[in-house]
Order: C-alpha cells, then sequence, then structure tokens
C-alpha cells in the first residue's frame, strides 16, 4: 500500500511518499480503507519533533514511521471476534497516539474512537469534522462547563478548532464573539458567531467587554492579557497549554457530533485538498498558520459518496 513515511524529524521535504506493507487485523481490529485524511498542527509538531516533550507520543529520536490522525473511509476487513463494525461500513474517526493515518490502510481495534459516519457527508467532509471538533467539544463542554446565555470568545476562530468551537458554543446557547482576520470575517460570522473581531484592527483585549469563556484556540494571546476580558468567574482555555489537563477524546464524543451534523447544527470547513502526492506541499501550507479550518488530504481520488 502507499503510505506517507517519515523516518526523521526536520522539514517538510523529510516526509516521502512509499510503498509499505498492508496492515493485517488483528482479533479484535477493523481493517480500514482510507479515504482522506488531514494534516493538522499536530502533524506539523509530529514531523519536527517540536516540542520535544510530543517525543514521548511521536518516538524520542526518530517519529514513527507513518504520522496522521484523523481518518474517514471504509472497513476492508474484520478481525475474527470483532461484533461492532461490518465489512463495508463506512466509518470516521481518530487513531490517536497510535497514528499511522496517513496512508491507504489503516488497523485500528474496535473499541477505538471510530464510528459510521454521516451518510449526507462525504469521505472528505466527514473526516474533516474530526479534528476541530473532537477538540473543541472537550474544551467547551466538558472544561468550561459552557451554559446557555454565557458570552464565548473565540480566538482564532476561522481554524479547524476555532470555526467547529463558533459552532459549538451556538449549538450550547452562548453569546459568540469570533476573533478573526479580516479575510475570515465573512466565514467565521456564517458559522454563527454573533459579532466578529477583526484582529488587525483591533485588540478585543482593550474593548472593555468581558466574557464567561475565552478559548485561544491557536495559541496566540497568553492568559495574563485576558485577565481583564474575563468575568471575575471567567474561565480561560488555551488549546495548547491546557491540552494535558483536558480528558481523552471518546467514541460517545464522535457519536455527539455525528447527531449534530445528522440534524444539521455544525458542518465542516474545508480550507484545501491535497492528493497524497502533494503532502510536502500540505504541510509547507498548514505551517504558515493561515489555513481556513481544515485541509484535507485525498488518498481515494474523485470521493462522490
Amino acid at each position: 500500500m502507499k503510505a506517507i513515511v517519515c523516518t526523521k524529524y526536520g522539514p517538510p521535504e523529510v516526509l516521502q511518499l512509499k510503498e509499505v506493507e498492508k496492515p493485517v487485523p488483528k482479533e479484535h481490529d477493523i481493517l480500514i480503507h482510507v479515504h482522506a485524511t488531514v494534516v493538522t498542527p499536530a502533524d506539523i509538531a509530529f514531523r519536527k519533533g517540536e516540542p520535544f516533550l510530543g517525543r514521548l507520543f511521536s518516538g524520542l529520536r526518530r517519529p514513527k514511521s507513518i504520522p496522521g490522525v484523523e481518518f474517514a473511509g471504509d472497513i476492508e476487513a474484520v478481525g475474527k471476534d470483532v461484533t461492532l463494525f461490518h465489512t463495508g461500513d463506512q466509518v470516521f474517526g481518530t487513531a490517536g497516539t497510535g497514528f499511522g493515518a496517513h496512508a491507504e490502510y489503516l488497523c485500528l481495534g474496535e473499541e477505538g474512537v471510530v464510528a459510521r459516519k454521516p451518510a449526507t457527508l462525504t469521505y472528505e467532509e466527514a473526516v474533516a469534522v474530526c479534528d476541530g471538533a473532537l477538540t473543541a467539544l472537550v474544551f467547551l463542554r466538558d472544561e468550561a462547563h459552557m451554559q446557555r446565555g454565557q458570552k464565548v470568545l473565540i480566538n482564532g476562530a476561522s481554524g479547524a478548532v476555532g470555526a467547529a468551537a463558533v459552532q459549538l458554543a451556538k449549538y450550547f446557547g452562548a453569546e459568540v464573539t469570533g476573533v478573526c482576520s479580516t479575510t475570515n470575517g465573512a466565514m467565521v460570522k456564517s458559522l454563527g458567531a454573533d459579532t466578529v473581531i477583526d484582529y488587525t484592527k483591533e485588540d478585543f483585549t482593550q474593548s472593555g467587554e468581558t466574557y464567561d469563556v475565552i478559548f485561544d484556540a491557536v495559541d496566540k494571546i497568553p492568559s495574563s492579557r485576558c485577565k481583564k476580558s474575563l468575568k471575575r468567574t471567567g474561565i480561560y482555555l488555551n488549546v495548547i497549554r491546557d491540552s494535558g489537563s483536558v480528558g481523552d477524546i471518546k467514541t460517545e464524543d464522535l457519536l455527539f457530533l455525528k447527531e449534530l451534523i445528522e440534524a444539521g447544527k455544525i458542518q465542516s470547513v474545508i480550507d484545501r485538498r491535497y492528493p497524497m502526492e502533494e503532502i510536502v506541499e500540505a504541510h509547507r501550507y498548514v505551517e504558515k498558520g493561515h489555513k481556513k479550518g481544515n485541509v484535507v488530504i485525498t488518498v481515494v481520488p474523485h470521493d462522490k459518496t
């Protein structure tokens, strides 16, 4: 099978598209034919080996060979003891710290974070939900304990996590302010933000407004700068610095998002699509830090399902 292989830490050019051995499912595994995956800031960190602490998961001296976490595809085979899925099921989910999603095939335990994908979405649209929305859900629902009527500010509202956070915060009944650049304001507004602040023209920390929750979805504003913008009992959350304190992502979270998608409450946001052959270009683009929503890697081209 074809896979993106990364055998040393470094710039995008360390990534290579190679033929590798196709995995074989064990008794409780499902073999997924991957149709689409994504390149995220976490994938950039994986490839660079930065911060160094992340190497505890990706490998101290060199990275695990095949990167990639989020996936969407169909099940080609199941282990003999699998009961939750069947051959032919269309699924989406996350491989977690096991990585390996940037390949044509992926083996995953049936108890992993995987679910049947929403029938209304293509594989590309489904995988674009996994990354940002799963992260945003854990922060807003589980850490912020978001309540109806609260005022929430989302910094970096046009990125994968931020775009999902805007939609989820609206679903939870919050009054949402999104912070983004001039070019992304209309998109953030279309996702449900009540107010959009253009950070190139205005500093929200100087506006005098206060919020119940400030969620920095791009790790750009330190908590010290946000203190006067928080209400007395307000909560500041940072997608990078607080990631160690949030709970693990569970299959139940993915199923919850599936319900919201099928109810038309949230949608995926895709900036660009690249074939596997252009993985280096995809990494270069994501590393610039200006992507809108998700950058998708199309493993099976011309996906119409």
